[in-house]
């Protein structure tokens, strides 16, 4: 861990903690949270909640970097719970989605009512008169999007005065779906006198004005870098022609037992895949930004309860949807931003288990690929069904990728990193793999 200092220093911060892989009751909890953990069978700290709780019980600014699936919302609301429960005023959570912040709210309501605790959760799409009610109700914790809260704010139904907690959860996300604006107007309308806690999977250069201008000597905590992948999640790639990838998903989900979430770039995407799933006999729900909150929520809760085995979904749910039990991931459609890949299938493998992720690319996505690869650091490993003609990606020219990638003028053809002959583009060696299908080299 490092202190960061308002001149742009970085100075190590080692709080007093046990070693990694201890139990809660090593990190300063007050014992009636630690009661609430135990009931909900919290029993092992994640990295994440390991190094931050014991620096957020504090009171420090903190910047905490942490992929998906890390425990992030426990590490903030454990110390959130036990400070509001010695002092007054309240806790604001900032997220980038609806259900996140459904979510975020979930987590909180584990441990809240021992102190007797309300909160509130204001999102779009969803009832203002019950988030009217939610307010008059007093909350100590708000949860909220940010386009939601201005409208409360400009229309005066919810004070910040007495906010002393802001949590910016999933910050880079917010940054990318454009609500810098808004955040910067919260940030103008809560007192000066807060601690602020901002969790992120990366640190592009908006969020570090943001910390340098709106956050005391925060502590930055980073469990793994941009890019890391979780160590349980197994991959495989796909090479394809467009008008195969219908009949290879049929064959891939055949292969698998367990639920299924699966990618499309597109809301008009997600909704064709699921129409012809549903076609073909498989439980599919769809939940992508042209859904009602209700459909979203009905699809969510029926793919939890199984209800639906199969989830398409575009990226706002990349890091909005946490269920535990995932086995498969699909990336039906390779993201536009490689940072996109790490969330979505940061969705399996949680909690300790096993889980696997495919990527079906088509010929002439060797850039997607290689930005992937570049990220992760490793080749994906490629994958041959054998009822579909082999595929090889089809070579870059100049004209066609120039633009792509960036100033440089000279590039050379790019060639699958499992390519039988030619020059080679590896970042890393390939995951150790077993395919359920026959696997050849290209």
């Amino acid at each position: 861990m490092w202190l960061c200092m308002a001149s742009g220093a970085i100075m190590p911060y080692m709080p007093h903690t046990s070693q990694p892989n201890s139990s809660f009751y090593s990190l300063g909890i007050a014992p009636k949270i630690l009661e609430a953990l135990d009931k909900n069978k919290f029993t092992i700290p994640t990295p994440i909640q390991h190094k931050a709780i014991p620096v957020c019980i504090e009171g420090s600014d903190i910047i905490g970097v942490a992929q998906t699936g890390t425990g992030k919302t426990l590490a903030f609301a454990i110390p959130i719970i036990q400070r509001l429960a010695q002092r007054k005023g309240k806790a604001l959570i900032l997220v980038p989605t609806r259900e996140l912040a459904i979510q975020v709210d979930e987590t909180f309501r584990k441990l809240t009512p021992i102190f007797g605790m309300r909160t509130a959760v204001l999102i779009g799409g969803a009832s203002m008169h019950n988030q009217l009610q939610a307010l008059r109700g007093s909350p100590r914790v708000i949860v909220a999007t940010p386009g939601r809260l201005v409208d409360h704010m400009e229309q005066r139904t919810v004070m910040l005065a007495d906010v002393n907690i802001l949590v910016l959860d999933e910050a880079d996300r917010m940054l990318d779906m454009g609500f810098l604006p808004q955040i910067e107007k919260v940030l103008r309308a809560i007192p000066k006198d807060r601690q602020t806690m901002l969790f992120s999977a990366t640190i592009p250069a908006d969020i570090v004005r943001i910390a340098t201008a709106h956050m005391k000597l925060p502590i930055h905590i980073e469990v793994a870098p941009s890019g890391t992948m979780p160590e349980r999640i197994t991959q495989e790639l796909f090479i394809v022609k467009k008008e195969n990838k219908g009949r290879l998903l049929s064959k891939i989900l055949k292969q698998y037992n367990g639920s299924v979430l699966l990618f499309s770039r597109t809301k008009r995407g997600a909704a064709k895949i699921t129409r012809a799933l549903r076609e073909k006999g498989w439980r599919a729900a769809e939940i992508h930004s042209d859904k009602s909150l209700p459909q979203r929520r009905e699809a969510l809760e029926g793919f939890k309860s199984g209800k639906y085995r199969i989830l398409v979904a575009t990226d706002i749910a990349a890091r909005g949807i946490d269920v535990v039990g995932i086995e498969l991931v699909i990336n039906y459609d390779l993201p536009e931003d490689a940072e996109n890949y790490v969330h979505r299938i940061g969705r399996t493998g949680r909690a300790g288990h096993a889980g696997h992720a495919i990527a079906i690319a088509t010929p002439d996505q060797a850039f997607e690929v290689r930005s992937i690869e570049k990220l992760i650091k490793t080749a994906l490993p490629v994958a041959e069904h054998p009822e579909f003609p082999k595929e090889i990606f089809q070579a870059i020219t100049e004209q066609s990728s120039g633009p792509k990638y960036g100033h440089s003028q000279h590039r050379r053809p790019y060639r699958s990193p499992h390519s039988g002959s030619g020059n080679r583009h590896h970042f890393g060696k390939p995951q150790s793999h077993q395919s359920r299908y026959p696997r050849k080299s290209y």
